[in-house]
């Protein structure tokens, strides 16, 4: 179509429009002599005319139909480059009839209007949601929700009556989506310049019940409703944030537990959300399941039990959270109207091994409400496994522990990335003191992390510790310096970089897979031990010969 003639995509959006992985598009470049050339980009990072592709791939037999969001996205990637959240906030503004700060150009104003005439507002929008959602998860970029997450959320916020608070909304999918039909209103935050116009925009054109508010801005860093308390706070915030702000909130008022170490930026986001919680509301927040039982939040872990405010702990499946398969869980706080009695009980479920495509209601045995008071040990681990398993009988315990350990050793067979040979040598490289003083980069606590678009922080993380950087950072003594700015990373365009990114967080997850694994491996023996001695359990016996 004519609009198409300008647009231009790079290798990661063929691999997309094919079905495949990036890794075979760029087979086919050095296979394929009529491959299209690029059009555009530079030689790492090529841009190829889409009508060109499309051709080629339809030749192949490689090609699949493409929806008209898609083509729309295409677009809007040519427009706009990597802003795509301004790109999203400008179609929904031509659809709304409203002005954008900075508006569409006029062919893609005309494809928006050819695609409105086939399908509503509303719906068009929702699909340009869906699809930045797949194109972040598939490409590790920006945090956002997955619909199956989203569902599982849904399922256990219910409905309310009164206002819904969303501090890290992103596009709006949890914000727009709990609460029910009654809802008097809904208000979000979001750090990312063009979200919070586009939720509002989409809220208006999805047609969603109440009032909208939504604000630009770091909630932690900068909380633009600090009077809000509202019926029900979601959140699914970025997890595993260095630098969080801590230094400059000692004093902020949120902190009505503790003040959270500067390792838990996932416990200063549950303070916030617990603090712009009414009375008799609810908060749930999604956190990495290592938020449970790692050792420096145990104190504030403590009070949110003893205090009556933890309410239900929910182990989630692995696979729920975009860019990586590490467990979460949904955390559900509930702002006590009165001081909790010497009965009180947290709820604990246990979904880690659950179809949550079939249904989200557990069964009895994976529900357990756990006396606060066995809460309180040294280790404050809330980890819902743990406990659900404690409290089923001897045997059946056991069982699932033994049961639990082999899913995970089955998990660890897969968990492993596969990494083709290498076809090239990373040979230019930069250092990493260079990026510092170009404040592409900062150093928090000896660890590096990107402040810009133009630098993946896994991908720094990941070379971080390559063994010719471990070498530079020891001394003939065999010292080991903490501060990166003597390393050096590769220089290689922004995708291919996320790229490593992802393979480097897929070891990592491997490595918290192997630790789980270990973790309960040993708490396995230890029941099968205490069992064993204490009479609830015993050895099996052995086989009759005229048995085998």
């Amino acid at each position: 179509m004519a609009e198409d003639e300008a647009v231009l995509v790079s290798p990661a959006e063929v691999a997309r429009m094919a079905g495949v992985t990036r890794a075979a598009v760029s087979n086919w470049r050095r296979r394929h002599s009529d491959f299209p050339e690029a059009a555009g980009g530079t030689g790492a990072a090529p841009l190829f005319a889409l009508p060109e592709v499309r051709r080629w791939l339809e030749r192949q037999g490689k090609g699949r139909p493409m929806a008209d969001e898609v083509r729309l996205w295409h677009a809007l990637r040519a427009e706009r480059g990597e802003d795509m959240a301004g790109a999203l906030a400008a179609v929904a503004a031509e659809l709304a009839g409203e002005r954008s700060g900075k508006p569409l150009g006029r062919a893609t104003a005309d494809l928006v209007a050819e695609l409105a005439r086939d399908r509503t507002p509303g719906e068009l929008v929702r699909d340009l949601a869906e699809r930045y959602v797949a194109s972040a998860t598939h490409s590790g970029g920006d945090h956002v929700s997955t619909p199956s997450l989203v569902r599982v959320v849904r399922h256990f916020a219910g409905e309310t009556k009164g206002v819904v608070y969303d501090p890290a909304c992103g596009i709006g999918d949890l914000l727009l989506s709990v609460g029910g039909s009654k809802v008097k209103g809904r208000v979000g935050q979001d750090v990312a310049d063009g979200l919070p116009e586009f939720v509002r925009l989409r809220a208006r054109l999805e047609k969603r019940p109440g009032t909208i508010e939504v604000a630009q801005g770091d909630a932690l860093r900068d909380d633009r409703f600090p009077r809000l308390k509202a019926a029900l706070v979601v959140c699914d915030p970025p997890s595993g944030q260095a630098d969080w702000g801590r230094d400059d909130l000692l004093l902020d008022p949120r902190w009505e537990i503790a003040l959270p170490p500067k390792a838990e930026g996932d416990l200063a986001w549950l303070q916030h959300c617990h603090f712009h919680t009414a009375p008799g509301g609810r908060a749930l927040i999604v956190l990495p399941a290592s938020a449970a039982y790692r050792r420096s939040g145990r104190r504030i872990r403590s009070e949110l039990a003893r205090g009556g405010i933890l309410d239900t702990l929910v182990a989630l499946p692995g696979g729920l959270a975009a860019g990586h398969s590490a467990p979460m869980h949904l955390w559900i706080l509930r702002r006590p109207t009165r001081q909790p009695g010497p009965d009180a009980r947290v709820r604990m479920i246990d979904l880690t091994d659950a179809d949550l495509g079939r249904t989200i209601e557990p069964d009895p045995e994976r529900v357990a409400d756990v006396p606060v008071i066995s809460l309180l040990d040294e280790e404050a681990d809330l980890t819902p496994g743990r406990h659900v398993a404690a409290g089923q009988p001897g045997a059946a315990a056991y069982e699932k522990a033994r049961t639990r350990f082999e899913e995970l050793l089955e998990q660890l067979r897969h968990a492993l990335p596969r990494l083709p040979e290498g076809t090239e040598e990373l040979a230019a490289t930069v250092n990493v003191s260079e990026l510092v003083r170009a404040g592409l980069v900062r150093v928090e606590e000896g660890r590096p992390v990107s402040t810009t678009d133009q630098l993946d922080t896994d991908f720094l993380l990941g070379f971080m510790t390559s063994a010719v950087n471990t070498r530079r950072n020891t001394s003939g003594s065999g010292t080991h310096r903490a501060d990166p700015r003597g390393a050096r990373v590769p220089q290689m365009d922004p995708d291919r970089q996320r790229f490593y990114g992802t393979a480097f967080r897929e070891l990592e997850t491997f490595v918290q897979h192997l630790e789980e694994a270990a973790k309960m491996g040993r708490r396995a023996v230890q029941m099968a031990h205490d069992g064993l001695t204490s009479g609830t359990l015993e050895p099996p016996r052995a086989k009759d010969e005229d048995d085998e």
